[in-house]
């Protein structure tokens, strides 16, 4: 990856305000000679920064319009449009349910629902492992015992931003999101609904795709 100076990123932030501009006028803005910068234009126009047209002047390139517009797509993408089918296991199951679950799902974390679909926590492979190490009854406890429950669980709606998910992921330093709806039950509680999931996998799809396509 290439490394620009101080001095050719400056001329990019006054193309981005100032396009199209000539080289008398950046050097004007920036104190030096026409002659000190026509070695950082030449760099800037090899990499795609910067385009120039004769007696019209230089003006940004197609490398960073590209960047721009996969930024701004991506920033537009919300949680609904990559989520994918969630992976769910009853609190009622067993550990043994669940390890087979996470095996058949080739997954490393499955979201603990009650019979309504709704939230109750989360259940990891560290989980399970840490339940079944030296264990001999361990099979049969409920998942609800050993699950990870709320205020620990961090989860993401719908409507919410892919980068906002990303952002959530990275903080929390998990692979994975449920994707839920609130809803108020027939008793008044507030509960998630879980409809979805998102993963870090789904968030480099989407990165591959933005950048690849035409």
């Amino acid at each position: 990856m290439i490394e620009f100076t101080n001095r050719q990123l400056d001329i990019v932030e006054i193309l981005k305000k100032h396009e199209p501009i000539t080289a008398e006028q950046i050097a004007d803005m920036l104190g030096v000679s026409k002659a000190t910068l026509r070695s950082d234009l030449a760099v800037l126009v090899m990499t795609g920064y910067l385009d120039a047209k004769p007696k019209v002047g230089y003006f940004l390139g197609k490398t960073i319009k590209d960047n721009g517009s996969i930024s701004n797509r991506i920033k537009e993408i919300k949680v609904k449009d990559v989520q994918g089918v969630p992976v769910v296991v009853q609190g009622t199951s067993t550990v043994h349910d669940a390890v087979i679950t996470l095996f058949l799902e080739n997954v490393g974390s499955m979201t603990v629902v009650d019979e309504a679909g709704y939230l109750e926590g989360i259940v990891s492979r560290k989980d399970l492992l840490k339940v079944t190490l030296g264990n001999a009854t361990a099979a049969t406890i409920p998942v609800n015992l050993v699950m990870t429950r709320q205020p620990n669980i961090v989860t993401i709606s719908q409507e919410e931003s892919v980068i906002e998910a990303a952002r959530k992921m990275i903080h929390s330093q998990v692979d994975s999101l449920p994707v839920v709806i609130t809803k108020t039950d027939e008793n008044q509680e507030t509960k998630q609904l879980v409809v979805g999931r998102i993963t870090k996998t789904n968030m480099t799809r989407l990165l591959l795709e933005s950048v690849t396509e035409s």
